[in-house]
């Protein structure tokens, strides 16, 4: 594997564990008793559901999972944002909030991996 394969490998790895961060969220979402008093709850599940099942079809493929990211990842700072906004209106219990952290988190990573996977192909192109 080249240096810039490894390096992307790396950044995909960065971005799936952040993923798996999202998820625990959605589960904690999908089963909490908020969700029914809130069915805007739901769109936070549903937008980490579409970013995961996107992205976890070219874990292999770093170039077509980064060119996907770039696709998604604009919707999934909305959902987040929107979520942020939600949750104080719904509930000041810690795991909402924790929940929020995560989801901020997980966007912000994900852009930064996105962007270090960008000047990664770049380096590489121009040599």
């Amino acid at each position: 594997m080249s240096s810039m394969e490894e390096q992307l490998a790396e950044c995909v790895q960065r971005c799936q564990e952040q993923m798996a961060h999202a998820w625990v969220v959605r589960a904690f979402v999908r089963h909490s008793d908020e969700i029914e008093d809130f069915p805007e709850l739901t769109n936070i599940c549903r937008a980490i559901f579409d970013l995961s099942r996107a992205l976890e079809t070219r874990v292999d493929d770093p170039v077509g999972y980064f060119k996907m990211l770039t696709k998604k990842l604009g919707k999934f700072r909305v959902a987040v944002d929107e979520y942020s906004k939600l949750i104080p209106e719904i509930s000041t219990h810690t795991n909402f909030g924790q929940s929020v952290i995560s989801t901020q988190v997980c966007a912000r990573v994900l852009g930064e991996s996105l962007d270090k996977a960008k000047k990664i192909a770049i380096a590489n192109t121009s040599k």
